[in-house]
């Protein structure tokens, strides 16, 4: 794997239940901001093969970026058993709701307890 490619996965798996991060965040903390496309092919391709929590990446909105059918539906019920809101606009309150790395929330996690 490329070293963006690893730093992605590595990202997106220390995603918290509960939480969501959005491509382009996903990119610029993998070292390419503007490489927000990328990071979907990555998701797209490699999300069974590492298990990846692919459900927890929205786009910059707050909503879910796959358009129609199964995969959209699968990530929202996703979403919502791990306690994520949905606005009635069909928007995540990324205020709420996004996950930005840091010490404290990786300490608490580490303890155990909700970094929220």
């Amino acid at each position: 794997m490329q070293p963006f490619t690893e730093r992605v996965v590595e990202i997106v798996k220390s995603i918290p239940e509960g939480f969501v991060m959005t491509y382009g965040q996903i990119a610029e903390c993998a070292g390419s901001p503007r490489g927000a496309r990328q990071v979907v092919r990555i998701l797209h391709s490699l999300s069974e093969k590492h298990g990846l929590p692919w459900h927890r990446v929205v786009n910059a909105r707050g909503e879910i970026a796959i358009q129609e059918g199964e995969g959209r539906y699968m990530q929202k019920l996703y979403l919502e058993n791990e306690g994520v809101e949905f606005g009635l606009n069909g928007l995540i309150d990324l205020d709420v709701y996004r996950y930005v790395p840091s010490v404290t929330q990786s300490a608490a996690r580490q303890a155990g307890q909700s970094p929220r």
